[in-house]
């Protein structure tokens, strides 16, 4: 059967590619049933697609295409709008363009766009801006030949000679380690495969660094001295836990090399100071249960932020010569209702972003004179992080701050005189005028009378009659925050009518480690119940109305797309989900799998008898039921290794078998991306404008 050609291929297997027109539109593939029964805790689940996963086999491949080709065709109709949506998204574009560069040892970093590249060009001045361009690499003269490139690791060596980096070709996350000659343009010989992060020493010619095994958990640091073979490396940690995953990095003092070794629910920081790279690890704290820390370096001390009595997290400091926790001091205590959610650490100040009532903000400690202020800003919903910082001695604080209605604009803050200088704010074309939207922080209530705040992006003279089309997005896990950010693709939504909002469920770290402990494990249901108790309550407010209301979320928000379809189908007019993570049983009781094991602290063990139940209650997959279901628009990577194609493949295929609507279910796997989809810029303009044509057409927006 490998032996047959595509013609072929498709012939021998067309009763399941069936795309034969019936009444004017085209027929659905239909998968073939080769049911498999797992028994678990006195229970028979029967899987009829489990066969999907079978990545060689030909049959699977031609499924697959013949679901995208039945999206097209379904999709034909929406050509001109797909093209017209990309044109526009495109026309907002500033296609070359440079980013603010950043100071680090004598050299100046930036990266810059071109008309008509699909990716950037890294590169540097020496000294001054007006001395001569160094090109470090271009990514584009990297990605000739390759049908995806991600770069991983970019990490210059002290004296500023070598670069470490590491690039991905397939989208399965399978990074090679790389090192280039800045001076000659040159690429030594060594390239070690599986790398999943990478720090110098102070030396210019010992590296560290970390590779990941079958399962893609990073678990062994090694050491490595240039112009030697990489088999002859010294093994210096291999981590035996397999719910733990191991990293390296430098403190920005450059004193110090960090090794985190970390789960999803505890922490051990190693240590070694970078000028003594043969020297042997040392422990910061040793692992505890439910103790989460992390470190950086400032003169005799570490900075240590823990949840240690704290679950939003403090701040204290440890002895370098002594830094176990029995020596630890206060420097910003617990704070109810304040999350610290990063510490990042300068000569003469700390920087903290904390959280409160789910705004972001900034707190500057002063660690010569002491005391702290925090940086205001002025919108009710918004973004604000720490930008590239390498420089410890520096008083100035970079940082990006963005929201629904102001592009990403870059900042240095001087932490003395309180003054802040814009130094770029992301261009806009095509007349984009802020002042036209109106975005703003609302609240619902869930049904344990848990407030869920939402924000929301608006055309200004929104009328609130129900009307109004919505695009809600969420996430809801593993504490990650859903940021306010601007697109200044989203604006095709908004100058059509549509309210666009985020729903800020539980499971996320909004509101701290209490909100992620509030949608996790057990309480996993609320992520859930939060969604929609948001949907309803813009509803019942005239937001917006059932039937105007699409939906979406990505990977692990995609498993809150599958729940929430799966109890109130009545609910959303348009589901639109991304990698999802669907088929959560299969997928928790596969040890092989990337992430199963360390996620077994987000999601549960199904071998134990208690935590099944949770996940039998939600996984989408097993409780697609039949009955009527919203328009759906499913989309993959073939090469994902985070969800794997076959999670959303088996989805569609027994969801097809169930739904008894008119309503359209579009599968389309992306042959040559990853969990984020196509690597280059255009490629993804595309799939936006794809999925926009969809949400438009169903709402009957047809221009």
């Amino acid at each position: 059967m490998n032996r047959l050609s595509t013609f072929a291929l498709l012939a021998a297997v067309l009763p399941m590619l069936a795309i034969a027109a019936e009444k004017g539109l085209p027929k659905p593939p239909v998968a073939r049933q080769k049911p498999r029964e797992t028994v678990l805790h006195a229970e028979t689940l029967v899987d009829p697609y489990a066969w999907l996963r079978e990545k060689a086999n030909p049959e699977v491949r031609a499924y697959l295409e013949a679901e995208n080709a039945y999206a097209d065709a379904v999709m034909k109709g929406t050509a001109k709008l797909q093209r017209a949506l990309y044109a526009e998204m495109l026309a907002r574009v500033k296609e070359t363009d440079l980013s603010v560069p950043f100071l680090k040892r004598g050299y100046f970093y930036y990266s810059r766009t071109e008309k008509g590249k699909q990716y950037p060009i890294r590169c540097r001045k020496k000294g001054t801006l007006e001395a001569p361009e160094e090109v470090m690499l271009d990514l584009n003269e990297l990605a000739k030949g390759e049908r995806f490139l991600a770069v991983d690791v970019a990490a210059v060596s002290d004296d500023g000679k070598l670069l470490a980096y590491s690039t991905d070709t397939t989208g399965f996350r399978v990074y090679t380690l790389r090192i280039k000659d800045l001076a000659t343009g040159k690429t030594f010989p060594e390239a070690i495969a599986a790398v999943d992060s990478a720090a110098w020493a102070a030396d210019g010619k010992t590296l560290f660094y970390v590779t990941e095994d079958s399962a893609k958990r990073a678990h062994r640091l090694w050491r490595h001295v240039l112009g030697t073979d990489p088999a002859r490396d010294v093994l210096v940690h291999d981590e035996k836990d397999e719910m733990f995953s191991v990293g390296v990095h430098r403190s920005r003092s450059g004193a110090y090399l960090f090794v985190p070794i970390t789960s999803h629910t505890s922490s051990e920081w190693r240590f070694l100071p970078a000028d003594g790279p043969e020297g042997p690890l040392q422990v910061v704290s040793p692992r505890e249960k439910e103790h989460e820390y992390e470190v950086d370096h400032r003169g005799d001390l570490f900075y240590v932020r823990t949840n240690l009595g704290c679950r939003d997290f403090r701040v204290v400091t440890a002895p370098v010569a002594s830094p176990g926790r029995q020596g630890w001091a206060e420097l910003l205590p617990c704070r109810p209702g304040v999350s610290v959610d990063e510490l990042d650490v300068f000569e003469t100040h700390a920087i903290l972003l904390e959280r409160e009532e789910a705004a972001p903000r900034l707190k500057i400690l002063d660690l010569l004179a002491g005391g702290a202020h925090t940086v205001e800003f002025p919108e009710p919903v918004y973004s604000v992080h720490p930008e590239d910082n390498p420089e410890f001695g520096t008083t100035k604080l970079r940082f990006k701050y963005e929201s629904f209605v102001t592009p990403p604009s870059v900042f240095d803050y001087d932490v003395t005189s309180r003054e802040r200088t814009l130094l770029k704010r992301t261009e806009v074309l095509g007349g984009f005028d802020p002042t036209k939207y109106v975005s703003e922080r609302r609240w619902a209530l869930a049904t344990d009378g848990t407030r869920i705040p939402v924000s929301l992006v608006f055309r200004r003279g929104l009328k609130s009659d129900g009307t109004a089309p919505m695009f809600l997005l969420a996430y809801g896990s593993y504490g990650f925050p859903s940021e306010v950010t601007f697109s200044s693709s989203r604006v095709s939504l908004l100058d059509r009518g549509i309210v666009c909002a985020i729903a800020h469920v539980r499971g996320g770290g909004e509101l701290g480690k209490r909100w992620h402990d509030g949608g996790k494990m057990e309480a996993k249901v609320n992520t859930f119940t939060d969604f929609i108790a948001v949907a309803e309550t813009l509803c019942l407010e005239k937001v917006t109305s059932k039937d105007r209301l699409v939906i979406e979320g990505r990977s692990a928000g995609g498993l809150l797309m599958g729940a929430v379809t799966n109890m109130r189908p009545d609910l959303f007019a348009v589901v639109l989900t991304h990698v999802p993570f669907v088929d959560v049983i299969n997928t928790m009781l596969d040890t092989s799998l990337p992430l199963t094991v360390g996620e077994f602290e987000e999601w549960g063990n199904p071998r134990i008898e208690e935590q099944y139940r949770w996940l039998r209650a939600y996984s989408p997959y097993e409780n697609l039921k039949k009955g009527a279901y919203p328009a759906i628009l499913v989309k993959t990577s073939f090469d994902d290794s985070q969800v794997m194609y076959w999670e959303p493949a088996k989805y569609v295929a027994r969801l097809r078998t169930l739904k008894t609507d008119a309503n359209p279910l579009l599968f389309k796997t992306n042959l040559a991306g990853g969990h984020g989809g196509s690597s280059g810029r255009y490629d993804r303009l595309k799939e936006t404008a794809f999925d926009y044509a969809f949400l438009l057409d169903r709402l009957g927006i047809k221009k």
